[in-house]
């Protein structure tokens, strides 16, 4: 899978221009093919993309079905529009907005209920990793969040590990690091659920993945393909991106 996170970039009818640019060039793609819009963006986005390979994923969900919560889009709303995906957990929203394991749970589990497949966002910061600890932080965030899954609710999460010092820095994991730390999540799935299970997961790397570094990071045998910021929002070079998968 290569999936793209706009973020907070493009107003609605720039975003309209980029789906439909890439809805003409991704015709016949090796991989599946996700872009995550902001929230104005997916009913219109996801009818403009419903005869294309190309899926559509919200940006966040809200950790309540419904009610007084002004200004929060819930799981049955993002799903109502069309969208299949929400990423769920990203960096930016544990950091900015306090996003913590009890909430995301909730998160995850909400949109599993609405039949949207999360793609779940770990990774260490980069005091983290210099302290050499970040096996035992993503293996909390896993199970603080996620491991709480049964197996068929597993099958339908998507995992992306972005280490958050490579997130917009200009610093990108290198294969190695990517492969070493993917190779691990997936030891961890299979001792929760098996090899099988472990082996079926899509792990994807996420951390300032561009056209240009892309091959080389996907030629890991433990990463499945990207979970792309920046360069999802250039429509040449997020299909730089897709034909590296």
């Amino acid at each position: 899978m290569v999936a793209g996170n706009w973020k907070m970039n493009k107003t609605l009818q720039e975003g309209v221009a980029l789906a439909t640019e890439l809805k003409q060039t991704v015709v016949n793609p090796k991989c599946a093919v996700v872009i995550g819009t902001p929230f104005i963006h997916l009913a219109t986005v996801a009818e403009l993309l419903k005869d294309s390979p190309i899926k559509v994923a919200a940006e966040n969900c809200a950790d309540k079905v419904s009610g007084a919560y002004t200004g929060e889009v819930s799981a049955a709303m993002v799903a109502s529009t069309g969208a299949e995906y929400c990423i769920l957990g990203h960096s930016e929203r544990r950091a900015y907005y306090h996003e913590t394991p009890e909430i995301l749970r909730e998160k995850v589990l909400l949109a599993l209920e609405n039949n949207l497949k999360p793609i779940f966002c770990i990774g260490e910061v980069k005091e983290e990793r210099e302290a050499g600890c970040q096996n035992e932080v993503v293996k909390a965030q896993l199970e603080g969040s996620v491991f709480n899954l049964t197996a068929e609710q597993w099958a339908n999460i998507t995992l992306a590990y972005e280490p958050v010092w490579a997130i917009g820095t200009g610093l990108t994991a290198t294969p190695d690091q990517a492969q070493e730390m993917h190779a691990y999540i997936r030891s961890l799935i299979a001792e929760k659920y098996g090899k099988q299970v472990a082996d079926d997961t899509t792990i994807l790397y996420g951390g300032s993945c561009n056209a240009k570094n892309a091959a080389e990071l996907f030629a890991n045998p433990d990463v499945d393909g990207g979970l792309i910021g920046g360069a999802s929002l250039k429509a040449p070079d997020f299909i730089t991106i897709i034909q590296a998968r």
